[in-house]
């Protein structure tokens, strides 16, 4: 066994004394209490830019198998890379989990949830590592790595500091204190013992049992320039000390299960079960073949493109969670869940290859959630997103909320015949913008009947109730020679300037006399 470090050279290495001992760690984070079978999940995104889909596509299953299995969902944010930063981007993270239901537990027993705020964990363990001689310093600087990995180039080596490439991997106490002395700031590298020729198994819950060559590399564990900790190591002990039983992460990370592996067993710590899940795909418009989606290629692949549209946040985990459980849609169909929440999705129909995110497909998802909605509901959203990502016409078009319920409730009373015209929130405004003036564009395409409407004109009652007010148009249609639909198609297109829409008469209560008249008055001219 390799020979560590003494504790006062351990403690010139890392630049301060360890606060903590292993076992003082163990005892500050104890294991969490909990029923059998409950999963302990994870989000823990960088704040390095936008909330992608991919980042609510796993946070739901991070969410959702916590949920179900009464347990614990928290949000870790993964903020050691100080350059890549963006102030706003937590904020961004908080604000859309919340709009889309997903709710975190963050106990301050296991906390803090910021990386940053965690560097006397990170350094104890670290201390742990050089003291049983599983970690070293390391001196190299950019310009010595960057000179290895161009010489391994040229010689057709993979590329890495590892083996006979890790300089300091064997450097004498003697040898560090002379670099020490030297004022030099090491890093703290991985002693690594694996060998690509070695396999090292372990199982995923949705691919089962995997095997991937041992990891050879001397990762990096603690960064000379911030003595901040990599990807790689505040993984390791975060998911340890915070007690996380399941690691949801995209399908990219599965080149690292062989570096976790071997720091958890180095550690002797139980390895959490982890489940790498398939990219959101779509079809290229100009290729008409299924890729990945793109953060620059694909405006819908930022999860801000779906709030200020207008998508209802229910509609696409209600489409998210039917890609991740197959089964979904049929159980909610059959009447068995009202939503995605109440259904049991099961880690192993995840799934393994690159999922398809269809928009017309969303659509589907989003007229049925928003058909099944109550109209005070419906209102509700609609303002609610008016107030926060409309415009100044969307906000002439909710100033009178009693008109725009009146709106919203035509046709909306029959649960055999829903309603499903309406798919976004700033859709639904603009579908029925023909009710305020100011908006209503007439149709100058049609050619107008202007007997038929000098006929409805002399005969018109607001007060008659739908049976008077049909008949009287057929009574019209007599007269003439002409087709019932063809009088309500004049009065329709007069009245709202299209040949389509929710049921006339209904439509003309709403109005009222007044704009109705003057509506089919502008159309006789």
């Amino acid at each position: 066994m390799r020979n560590g470090l003494k504790p006062d050279l351990i403690e010139r290495v890392l630049g301060a004394k360890p606060k903590y001992t292993i076992a003082e760690l163990e005892e500050k984070f104890p294991v969490r209490d909990l029923p059998d079978g409950a999963f302990v999940t994870r989000f823990a995104p960088s704040p390095t830019g936008f909330m992608h889909l991919g980042n609510l596509y796993s946070g739901l299953i991070d969410y959702k198998l916590a949920q179900q299995s009464n347990g614990i969902f928290m949000l870790r944010i993964e903020d050691t890379d100080t350059k890549r930063e963006i102030k706003e981007a937590v904020g961004v993270v908080i604000d859309s989990l919340a709009k889309f239901g997903i709710t975190y537990t963050n106990d301050e027993k296991y906390g803090p949830y910021y990386q940053s705020q965690r560097k006397d964990i990170y350094h104890s363990v670290a201390a742990y590592l050089l003291e049983k001689g599983l970690a070293y310093p390391c001196f190299l600087t950019q310009e010595e790595m960057d000179e290895i990995r161009e010489n391994q180039k040229s010689a057709g080596f993979a590329t890495g500091i590892y083996g006979e490439f890790a300089r300091d991997r064997d450097l004498t106490d003697t040898e560090i204190i002379a670099h020490l002395d030297k004022g030099e700031v090491p890093s703290i590298r991985l002693y690594s013992t694996g060998s690509p020729e070695q396999r090292i198994f372990c199982k995923d819950a949705v691919r089962g049992s995997i095997s991937v060559p041992e990891n050879n590399e001397d990762i990096v564990l603690i960064k000379s320039t911030d003595r901040l900790p990599t990807y790689h190591f505040a993984h390791l002990c975060d998911d340890h000390f915070m007690r996380v039983t399941h690691v949801v992460r995209g399908e990219e990370y599965f080149g690292t299960v062989a570096l976790h592996i071997q720091m958890f067993r180095m550690m002797g710590w139980k390895l959490p079960n982890y489940i790498h899940t398939s990219t959101l795909d779509k079809i290229d418009s100009e290729t008409g073949k299924q890729r990945k989606m793109s953060k620059r290629k694909d405006p819908e692949n930022n999860v801000a493109f779906f709030l200020s549209g207008g998508w209802p946040a229910e509609a696409l985990i209600e489409y998210l969670g039917n890609i991740l459980a197959p089964g979904y849609e049929e159980a909610k169909n059959k009447g068995m869940v009202k939503n995605f929440w109440e259904y049991e999705m099961k880690p192993k129909k995840i799934p393994m290859s690159g999922a398809l995110f269809d928009m017309n497909k969303l659509q589907w998802w989003a007229k049925e959630y928003i058909g099944a909605m109550a109209v005070p509901d419906l209102v509700k959203s609609v303002c609610d997103w008016v107030n926060e990502y409309g415009d100044d016409v969307n906000k002439k078009q909710i100033a009178d909320v009693d008109y725009l319920t009146r709106i919203l409730s035509i046709e909306r009373d029959n649960p055999k015949r829903i309603r499903k015209d309406f798919i976004t929130w700033k859709q639904t405004l603009n579908e029925v913008a023909y009710f305020w003036d100011d908006l209503f564009q007439s149709n100058k395409d049609f050619d107008f009947n202007k007997d038929i409407l000098d006929a409805f004109l002399s005969s018109f009652d607001i007060s008659d109730d739908k049976d008077t007010w049909w008949n009287k148009i057929v009574e019209i249609a007599q007269r003439m020679g002409v087709k019932n639909g063809d009088v309500a198609m004049n009065l329709r297109v007069a009245v709202t300037g299209r040949t389509n829409t929710p049921d006339l008469y209904s439509v003309m209560q709403v109005m009222g006399n007044a704009r109705v008249v003057a509506r089919v008055n502008k159309a006789k001219k």
